[in-house]
C-alpha cells in the first residue's frame, strides 16, 4: 500500500490523515488535541501561538493517525507528506531554526497601523495593482510591528516563515524554504514584477536576507530527516512535497484549481475562494487576492478570498433565538421550507458579526426589514435568514465577477451550512452557478497534494478522480422569485 500523509495545523488543532494513494481512500484521521488549543492574548486584540506547541500537537496527532489505521508499522508505506496550515501567521527564526517569539497568528489585529501606513506611502493604486491588497493586517505588517517593538529580536531573525514552513522545518530537521503562494499571503510578493516586493521590503526596511528559499508549491521540497523519522515512525527520506495555506488548500481539496471555479464554506463565517485566470484586483479592495496553489505552473492562477463573518453564526442565532426550543437543524430547515420563495416581503441582513471587508470594512449589524405583524411567523425569520445568507454570497461573488471571473461551478464540502437544500437553492438560483457537493477535508486534500508534489499523481484531475461526490445542486428553471427577493434585499444594505 502506497499512503500520502496530509496536516492541517489548524488555529485550533492539528489533523492528519493517511490516504491510500491509489484508491483515494482515507485510511484514517486523527486531530490533537481534543479540546481547543490555547491562544495567548497579552493585550486586546493580539493573538499568539508557540510554533513548538503545533509541533507537540502534529507528534501526537501523528500516533493517533497510526494508531487508528490498525496496521503495524503503517506510517512505513507513507510515500509523500503534504502540510495545510493557518494563514498569515509570523514565525520568526534564528540560524538554528529555533522560533525567536511566539508565532502573531493571523486573528492578532496590532499591525493594522503598519500596514495602512504601507498602503499610504506606497500608494494605493501601487499596493493594488503590484500586491493585488493592502498591505493591511498581513504578514509584512505584523514583522514591521516586531521590528519597531522587539529591535532585539528582529536583529537575530535569520528567516521569516509562515506556520506551515515552521512545520515543513522541523520535519525536515532544519530546511527553512516558502513558496510564491506563501509569499503573496504575507504581501511579500510583487505580481507585476514576479519577484519578492521591492516596495514593501524597502519601506519596511526589511533585508531582502530575511525570506527563506522559494521552492514550488508541488515539488519534492525537503525530505523527513534522520531524527524526525525514528521519532514519528516514518521512512528516512519522506518526500514533504506539498503545502498551502488553509483557504488554497480547501479549494485543492474540492480541485478547485481552473479560473471560474469557486470553493466555498459555510461555517461559523463564510467563505468563498475563487480562481482567476488574470492579474486583477478590486479597486475598493473588498476581497483578498493571493497566488493560488497552482500560479505559474499552470499559467497565472490567483485564488481571490471572500470572508463574510455574518453567516453560518447568524443561523446558529436562529436556531438558539428564533426557532422552537430543542428542534435541531435538520427541523429548523424544513420550517423554513413551509414559506414561499423571499418569506412573503422579509428581509434579513446577515451582517452582525463585525466590520465586513466586502462592505468596504463597514459594521451595519444585522437587521431584519419588511416585517407584517400580521403575516410573519417564526418560519418566515428562518427562511429570511437562510436567503440573507446565500444573498451576501451572491453580493461578494459579484465583486469577483467584475474582476472578470466567469463563474459557473460552486464547490463545497457537505456540511454546515450547505446541508440545506434551501440555502443552496437560493444560491443556484441567484449565482446561475451549479453547486457541486463532496467529501473531503483539509489534511486529507494535504494529502492528495503531496501525491502531486511527488509525482504520484501527474495533476490535479488524476489525484481527484476518487473524491467522493455527494449532490449537484442546479439553478431551477424559474428564478424570478429568487432574484425579486436579492434585488430587494440590496435595497435594504
Amino acid at each position: 500500500m502506497n499512503l500520502l500523509l496530509g496536516y492541517d495545523i489548524g488555529t485550533s488543532s492539528v489533523k492528519a490523515s493517511l490516504v491510500d494513494a491509489e484508491t483515494g481512500k482515507t485510511v484514517a484521521s486523527a486531530q490533537y488535541p481534543d479540546a481547543e488549543a490555547p491562544i495567548m492574548a497579552k493585550q486586546a486584540g493580539w493573538a499568539e501561538q508557540d510554533p513548538e506547541m503545533w509541533w507537540e500537537e502534529l507528534k501526537q496527532a501523528t500516533l493517533r493517525v497510526s494508531a487508528k489505521a490498525e496496521a503495524g508499522n503503517v506510517l512505513q508505506s507513507v510515500k509523500a507528506i503534504g502540510i495545510s496550515y493557518q494563514m498569515h501567521g509570523l514565525v520568526c527564526v534564528d540560524k538554528a531554526g529555533k522560533p525567536l517569539r511566539p508565532s502573531i497568528i493571523w486573528c492578532d489585529g496590532r499591525a493594522v497601523p503598519y500596514g495602512n501606513a504601507a498602503f499610504n506611502a506606497i500608494g494605493a493604486e501601487k499596493c493594488l495593482s503590484h500586491l493585488l491588497n493592502s498591505p493591511g493586517n498581513f504578514t509584512a505588517a505584523k514583522l514591521a510591528w516586531v521590528k519597531e517593538n522587539e529591535p532585539e529580536i528582529f536583529k537575530q531573525i535569520d528567516k521569516i516563515m509562515l506556520p506551515g514552513d515552521y512545520i515543513a522545518l522541523r520535519l525536515s530537521g532544519g530546511d527553512k524554504k516558502t513558496t510564491v503562494s506563501g509569499l503573496s499571503e504575507g504581501m511579500f510578493w510583487d505580481f507585476k514584477q514576479n519577484e519578492v516586493s521591492k516596495d514593501v521590503m524597502q519601506y519596511f526596511g526589511f533585508p531582502e536576507s530575511i525570506i527563506a528559499e522559494i521552492v514550488p508549491t508541488f515539488s519534492i521540497q525537503s525530505r523527513v530527516c534522520a531524527q524526525v523519522a525514528a521519532e514519528l515512525g516514518l521512512p528516512e527520506g519522506t518526500p514533504i512535497s506539498y503545502r498551502g495555506g488553509d483557504q488554497p488548500n480547501n479549494a485543492l481539496s474540492l480541485n478547485v484549481m481552473k479560473p471560474g471555479e469557486i470553493a466555498a464554506t459555510g461555517g461559523t463565517s463564510g467563505v468563498v475562494y475563487g480562481v482567476l485566470g488574470d492579474v486583477n484586483y478590486d479597486p475598493k479592495s473588498r476581497v483578498n487576492t493571493f497566488a493560488h496553489v497552482n500560479h505559474g505552473t499552470e499559467g497565472t492562477r490567483l485564488g481571490v478570498l471572500l470572508c463574510i463573518n455574518g453567516t453560518g453564526i447568524l443561523n446558529a442565532w436562529m436556531k438558539r433565538t428564533v426557532a422552537p426550543e430543542g428542534i435541531g437543524y435538520g427541523e429548523m430547515n424544513d420550517l423554513a421550507e413551509s414559506v414561499p420563495v423571499g418569506a412573503e416581503g422579509l428581509s434579513v441582513i446577515p451582517f452582525g458579526n463585525g466590520a465586513e471587508r466586502v462592505l468596504q470594512n463597514e459594521n451595519p449589524g444585522a437587521s431584519v426589514h419588511g416585517i407584517n405583524f400580521n403575516i410573519h411567523k417564526k418560519a418566515h425569520l428562518l427562511r429570511a435568514a437562510q436567503e440573507g445568507i446565500a444573498f451576501s454570497f451572491a453580493y461578494g461573488m459579484e465583486i469577483m465577477s467584475g474582476m472578470g471571473m466567469d463563474i459557473k461551478t460552486i464547490k463545497a464540502g457537505h456540511a454546515n451550512l450547505f446541508l440545506s437544500p434551501l440555502f443552496r437553492r437560493t444560491l443556484a438560483a441567484v449565482t446561475g452557478a451549479t453547486i457541486e457537493l463532496y467529501e473531503t477535508d483539509g489534511s486529507v486534500g494535504a494529502a492528495y497534494g503531496a501525491g502531486i508534489g511527488a509525482g504520484i499523481y501527474k495533476d490535479s484531475d488524476d489525484a481527484f478522480k476518487t473524491l467522493k461526490h455527494i449532490a449537484t445542486e442546479k439553478p431551477v428553471e424559474d428564478t424570478a422569485a429568487y432574484v425579486e427577493a436579492y434585488k430587494r434585499w440590496k435595497k435594504c444594505l
